[in-house]
């Protein structure tokens, strides 16, 4: 599997972000909103988007109705937890390599 690139990183750590600031509402943000807070560009972010929806790392929690716009735009949510940089399996065996490098 290949790591994820910077637009996936940057569009899930945005969605991340929005939801951990809307959690009281509950509500997730748009594609618009994730371009903007993301700083991806729009075309690579809406197929970006896709791409996660597709592999499950985003899921579209239902719709809402944007000014400006007459179909309702999808809100989406992150499906997994956020990741956290300084531990998982990897981290441990890397802790425990360097112990033992440095006696």
């Amino acid at each position: 599997m290949r790591p994820a690139g910077e637009a996936s990183l940057a569009i899930l750590q945005a969605a991340h972000t929005i939801r951990r600031e809307r959690a009281e509402s509950g509500k997730g943000p748009t594609l618009a909103e994730l371009v903007a807070r993301s700083q991806v560009g729009y075309k690579a972010a809406r197929a970006t988007v896709q791409n996660l929806t597709r592999a499950g790392h985003l899921k579209i929690a239902g719709t809402c109705k944007v000014p400006g716009r007459n179909r309702p735009a999808a809100v989406y949510v992150p499906v997994e937890p956020e990741p956290d940089m300084v531990s998982g399996p990897g981290w441990a065996g890397l802790g425990e390599c360097m112990q033992s490098w440095t006696r």
